[in-house]
């Protein structure tokens, strides 16, 4: 169950209009905190990304489940119930047996899948899956949401990112 904070800092994200993704992104950073403290691991970035996710979902950030084509049937069949379990459109049962056990089964994975280096791969991967014209999309529309203090302190922080790079 994600923290009392995580769920606080998605509901202000709403309060501001930022997306659903962008909501849900609080509980996938929240997950991958929980990897690198040794609280369990995950096999790779996707899993720890999958998590995150689903503990949005069941958390009632609505964030639809992928359409047919963009992720397996097991996957969509989940991320539907986790959607209408959050939106109260589902009881939910409790399974202690299975949630130890899964529990269990994560202590064993790795936690080097919540590294940097682990996520910077993962970023690189998912950007090059994207067109040029889709990422440009995107980066205005985080300009529109971002506000102007914000912009001002994004862009001193690329320029010393510029700086340390020459």
């Amino acid at each position: 169950m994600p923290d009392k904070k995580v769920i606080e800092k998605a509901e202000k994200d709403k309060e501001e209009g930022k997306s659903p993704t962008t909501q849900a992104g609080e509980f996938v950073r929240d997950e991958m905190h929980k990897i690198r403290r040794g609280e369990h691991g995950a096999r790779s970035p996707e899993q720890a990304i999958a998590i995150g996710l689903s503990e949005a979902r069941r958390a009632g950030v609505d964030l639809p489940p992928p359409g047919r084509g963009k992720a397996k049937k097991r996957t969509r069949k989940s991320a539907r119930y986790a959607y209408e379990a959050g939106q109260g459109k589902r009881k939910t049962t409790r399974r202690p047996r299975v949630a130890k056990a899964v529990k269990k089964a994560l202590k064993r994975e790795p936690t080097s899948s919540a590294s940097r280096q682990a996520l910077s791969r993962h970023a690189k991967k998912a950007a090059q899956r994207r067109s040029a014209a889709s990422r440009s999309a995107a980066a205005r529309k985080a300009v529109r949401t971002k506000g102007p203090a914000k912009r001002s302190q994004a862009a001193r922080k690329a320029a010393k990112t510029r700086a340390r790079r020459r």
